[in-house]
């Protein structure tokens, strides 16, 4: 069945690239609503639909855009959160341009969610079911899309600096994985990138404690890493998160190399611009059971929120 969230919850801090301060609140929403984000300073009020036709190009975060010029940016670690404990419904409303970052990873945003809690809604969930494979290749670089029972992500990775280097993971989302192995995985950056990236108007909101910032094989945020291949893992959120702009819980496996927003977003295109690739497919009870919220409300809260509220 859908669910949305027995109450609303609050957030409050400042955009990694605009540094512009914003208060978020994630509202429950009716059965059948789906995730919209909501600009509240802006008058009259502008809604903005998380669906993947509604991104348009932007470096290093995914950004949603009305079609009127109205866009909100860095969506992706609270999609990613809604996606992984099972939000179907929310009405998200934010007074600034940019999801606040808090800590650079969604594990905030999950403490959250399962501190309110979620509620079953009297309302059946259709899921995508992915029927042949779908790719997008720039380079050396490549995302695709292939049939899968449940969603599975796979990635891989490779930078010069030796704190992060040569890494991949392959993981089975269902069943709360999301929450257990990549929700408290931090954005990154090279220290050789920050003052390129302020000159050009970005990271300006960026701190070492809300990123992990590596310079060659040291890693200089305080406290080092949560885990060791946490790099892999912060890429495996953002695409549990772009992917989750599908609009409905995805059945395929993601396959990633060197793979960014921009690309992921490019591969959701391809897929739904080819009707015989995909369809909608009604779930049954066991088919819900292998998504990635699936059994979250009833082990995740008193264990994991309590674990995420210490980070």
């Amino acid at each position: 069945m859908q669910a949305t969230l027995n109450d609303t919850v609050t957030f409050q801090g400042v955009g990694l690239h605009s540094g512009a301060s914003a208060r978020l609140d994630i509202h429950p929403a009716p059965a059948g609503h789906g995730i919209v984000f909501r600009r509240t300073d802006l008058f009259p009020n502008v809604d903005i639909p998380a669906l993947w036709d509604h991104v348009t190009p932007s470096r290093l975060c995914t950004l949603l855009d009305n079609g009127q010029g109205v866009t909100l940016s860095t969506v992706e670690h609270v999609m990613a959160a809604l996606a992984g404990t099972g939000i179907h419904n929310a009405l998200v409303t934010i007074d600034g341009p940019e999801i606040p970052i808090l800590d650079g990873s969604s594990a905030p945003f999950v403490a959250g969610i399962l501190e309110t809690g979620i509620a079953r809604q009297a309302a059946p969930l259709c899921a995508i079911r992915v029927l042949r494979p779908v790719e997008i290749r720039e380079g050396d670089a490549f995302a695709r899309l292939s049939p899968a029972d449940h969603l599975e992500i796979d990635f891989e990775i490779d930078f010069a600096d030796a704190a992060i280097g040569h890494q991949e993971k392959r993981l089975d989302m269902a069943n709360g994985a999301f929450l257990r192995e990549l929700a408290d995985s931090r954005t990154f950056c090279r220290a050789a990138d920050v003052d390129a990236m302020r000159r050009n108007g970005l990271a300006l909101g960026g701190t070492y404690l809300n990123a992990v910032v590596v310079d060659g094989g040291r890693v200089l945020s305080p406290g080092g890493l949560r885990h060791t291949d946490e790099a892999v893992r912060h890429k495996m959120l953002d695409a549990t998160g772009d992917l989750a702009l599908a609009g409905a819980p995805l059945l395929a496996r993601y396959t990633g190399h060197r793979a960014g927003h921009a690309m992921t977003n490019r591969l959701l295109r391809a897929l739904f611009a080819d009707p015989e690739a995909w369809t909608w497919e009604l779930c049954s009870p066991e088919l819900e059971g292998r998504l990635p919220g699936a059994g979250v409300a009833d082990y995740a809260r008193p264990r994991i929120a309590a674990v995420f509220a210490a980070e």
